[in-house]
């Protein structure tokens, strides 16, 4: 076998290839060139195709993870959809119930009233009592009410829990209280601060 295929390339010499006159190569001569055209063609449809493709592929299959993940998570969510608007809902009937907590701009003179009366009934005296610039924090405007009042340590505690028993979220700051000399009684200036939502968000 390997004296015939010696034979198809005896007297035929690979250094004169002439590609004209290739039809009348050997038997041997044209096997071994098919199968280097063979060969590159395979090899350069690797390099320029299949190579390419296998690129693509391992970017998808290192997708894989995440895309398992999403799903996971979006799985969990249309498992507990009803859940999650339940959820949804208290949230909307707590914040609807916060805002009515909040006074309007025509409820906020009546508001002054109810402190003014709170700090009456304690037995107090007030100094000043009047509404300083409002303040724009991002979902709200704060509205702080400057208070000087006089009067004895207990009355004092009596108003400050009589404000925050107020239906209206009132909260208090900046507390300051010094003795009075002359009477025996104290002082107490401090800024009360209640809040309006913002809707022009």
């Amino acid at each position: 076998m390997l004296d015939k295929f010696k034979g198809a390339f005896r007297g035929f010499d690979i250094n004169n290839l002439d590609f004209n006159t290739a039809g009348s190569w050997p038997i041997g001569v044209k096997a071994v060139f098919y199968l280097i055209v063979v060969i590159a063609l395979s090899a350069a449809g690797y390099h320029f195709y299949i190579k390419d493709l296998q690129t693509k592929f391992e970017q998808e299959v290192a997708k894989e993870p995440d895309l398992k993940q999403q799903y996971q998570v979006k799985a969990f969510q249309v498992a507990n959809l009803e859940a999650l608007k339940r959820q949804m809902e208290d949230v909307e009937e707590t914040f609807s119930e916060l805002l009515k907590q909040l006074p309007t701009d025509t409820e906020v003179p009546g508001l002054l009233e109810d402190i003014t009366e709170i700090g009456q009934n304690s037995g107090l005296s007030f100094d000043l009592i009047s509404l300083a610039a409002e303040k724009k924090v991002k979902f709200y405007i704060e509205l702080p009410i400057n208070i000087q009042v006089k009067g004895s340590y207990h009355q004092l505690g009596e108003f400050v829990s009589g404000m925050a028993a107020l239906p209206r979220i009132v909260t208090v700051h900046d507390f300051a209280i010094k003795p009075l000399s002359a009477t025996g009684d104290l002082s107490m200036t401090l800024s009360a601060r209640t809040y309006r939502y913002d809707d022009t968000n």
